[in-house]
């Protein structure tokens, strides 16, 4: 005798399964798309071809290489200027979606918001064009204001930083604006009613609740400036050692003969990096989901 109970059991079962049903094409292309690509990447990254008799043998000499010499230092160098503008862009972004939280005017909200929504998106070869036509050696701004003079330079890590925060910012104002619009109102009233003042209130009860939002962004805003390309080779070049240009150097044919496998190996590098970004970045989105609904 089957009861009410077991019916609905059973029946969620079957919803669950033909939701796994319909989910198969898209699995199936996540597979193809993405897995295959892993595979040949994790697979040219750990081979090795002989420049005498063009074998090809299993070793890890080319990821033990990609961590030594000009190859660890363009790695570092990406870390390093995807650092200074996560911080930066989060530390900017976060105030700029605070005022615009705040503001009373539902104009200025949805202005803002729809700007960032398009400037986040906004990067490649026309960004650079446009910053260098603006604050290049010959820009608009540059010579208005005679700021080569002052030693100004655009293509250098600062004016690469600078370019970078162009788009980063905005994401951080589309990351951010939730988790302030969760905070509630009557835990600022409460405080007050104990006597808080407004950096007592940020200090005790904002901050912890938006710390893990604002990590994430750190984190989502490392990301994109670890895996952006086309800017950077447009603008600066070699210039900047970066290690998203020199695999596009090494996918070239510009490396030694049996080291054709060198961008694979660096490539790897970026998603083991990535991969543990994503690790922080997961369970902090959690964290922050629990407090803010």
């Amino acid at each position: 005798m089957t009861t009410d109970g077991g019916t609905a059991a059973q029946g969620g079962s079957r919803t669950r399964s033909k939701g796994w049903l319909a989910a198969l094409p898209l699995l199936a292309f996540v597979a193809l798309a993405f897995g295959i690509p892993a595979i040949a990447l994790l697979f040219g990254a750990f081979t090795v071809k002989d420049p005498k008799t063009l074998t090809s043998s299993f070793s890890t000499s080319n990821l033990t290489e990609s961590l030594q010499g000009n190859y660890l230092n363009t790695l570092l160098s990406s870390v390093q200027l995807s650092a200074v503008v996560a911080v930066l862009g989060a530390i900017l972004g976060t105030f700029l979606a605070q005022a615009v939280v705040t503001s009373r005017s539902r104009a200025l909200r949805e202005s803002v918001l729809t700007a960032s929504g398009v400037l986040a998106n906004f990067g490649g070869v026309p960004l650079a064009f446009a910053w260098i036509a603006t604050l290049g050696n010959a820009g608009v701004i540059t010579k208005a204001f005679g700021l080569a003079d002052g030693g100004w330079s655009l293509y250098n890590f600062w004016g690469l930083a600078l370019v970078y925060m162009y788009f980063s910012v905005p994401l951080m104002v589309l990351t951010v604006v939730p988790a302030l619009d969760g905070l509630k109102p009557q835990w600022r009233e409460a405080a007050g009613n104990n006597g808080a003042t407004t950096w007592q209130y940020w200090r005790h009860v904002g901050i912890p609740v938006l710390t893990p939002s604002l990590l994430g962004g750190v984190v989502l805003l490392f990301g994109g400036a670890f895996a952006a390309y086309a800017t950077a080779r447009a603008m600066v070049g070699s210039t900047v050692p970066l290690v998203t240009l020199q695999i596009a150097d090494a996918l070239t044919g510009n490396v030694l003969i049996g080291h054709e496998n060198m961008a694979l190996a660096l490539s790897l590098d970026m998603i083991v990096i990535a991969g543990l970004v994503m690790a922080v970045y997961l369970p902090l989105q959690k964290r922050s989901s629990r407090w803010l609904r």
